[in-house]
């Protein structure tokens, strides 16, 4: 049996279960997920082999 996990999911669950226990994480999560984002977008997510 095989589980195939994506990235993007675990990290946005991650997230939400920090955010409901420090909501005051909330800046610096929404703002990591934006550079990683960014970052995916500009130099492809093909490259990392995530």
């Amino acid at each position: 049996m095989n589980l195939h996990l994506s990235i993007g999911p675990v990290v946005s669950l991650i997230a939400g279960i920090l955010i409901l226990i420090m909501p005051r994480l909330l800046n610096f999560i929404v703002a990591i997920y934006l550079i990683i984002i960014g970052l995916l977008g500009l130099f492809g997510a093909g490259a990392l082999k995530l």
